[in-house]
């Protein structure tokens, strides 16, 4: 399911019925309110590391359906959103974004893209902030992002991650910089129970979850919400994308589930 309001995708089910994205069963649904769970569209500000409000405004606009096609083995879905009154009296740039769903039995791919439609050059950053369903966190293990630098939100510090798998046993929010190699995620349920998330165009990778303290702290997720769910995220922080008027670019985030018991 999709929603006009952020181009927000809130729920997708592989075959079997099996539904891959969490969402919070306290999001809020309103005007200019972001929805907990999902995939927000985080443009053109990452956090908040600007003068925007958080993610930035995308995720709280109301876009448009451009088309949608449908055959025997996937569907598409294409949603737009173009620069306003309301958006350049927040940031003053012309933009179009495009953001293209593909819907298949056990594979979800994401693409965002980015055209500056103005007279002056622009610079933002971006990510496709997906919220993932766990049946239980700590036995989570991410594989892929061994011996890259990260910055770590946590600590405020940069690392480099030594580890051969990352697991989540409390608060996590790191940007893994230059990430090419794919993440295989297992839930450690069983030996076939895995998932793989790919990316291009995209330069980071951020992995969040709240763990237990924040998680009650937010009101828009339940008190042990945390454990159920994992951002594993395509982004573009480190270094924001710059383009020149009529400039385009963009970013696909696939998560294949075809290696799932």
């Amino acid at each position: 399911m999709v929603l006009l309001h952020g181009a927000h995708l809130v729920s997708w089910k592989t075959s079997g019925g099996v539904e891959r994205l969490y969402l919070s069963e306290q999001a809020h649904f309103a005007v200019g309110t972001a929805v907990r769970g999902g995939v927000p569209v985080v443009f053109p500000q990452f956090a908040n590391q600007g003068t925007l409000v958080k993610h930035g405004f995308a995720r709280t606009q109301m876009w448009s359906l451009h088309s949608v096609d449908t055959t025997e083995k996937d569907a598409l879905l294409i949603l737009r959103l173009v620069s306003s009154d309301e958006t350049r009296a927040l940031w003053p740039f012309d933009f179009e974004l495009e953001l293209s769903l593909r819907f298949s039995s056990q594979r979800l791919d994401m693409e965002l893209a980015v055209i500056n439609t103005g007279n002056k050059p622009l610079s933002f950053t971006a990510a496709l902030h997906t919220y993932l369903k766990v049946a239980d966190i700590t036995a989570v293990r991410l594989e892929g992002l061994s011996r890259l630098r990260f910055r770590n939100a946590v600590t405020n510090t940069v690392q480099v991650d030594d580890h051969s798998s990352v697991r989540i046993e409390g608060e996590v929010d790191r940007v893994y910089f230059d990430a090419a190699r794919p993440v295989l995620i297992s839930t450690g349920e069983s030996a076939t129970d895995r998932s793989e998330v790919m990316q291009t165009g995209f330069k980071d990778v951020i992995v969040w979850n709240p763990g237990p303290v924040n998680s009650v702290a937010l009101q828009d997720m339940p008190d042990e919400g945390w454990r159920q769910m994992l951002c594993v995220e395509s982004a573009v922080v480190n270094q924001p994308v710059q383009l020149a008027p009529g400039e385009d670019w963009w970013g696909r985030q696939s998560i294949d589930c075809s290696t799932s018991a």
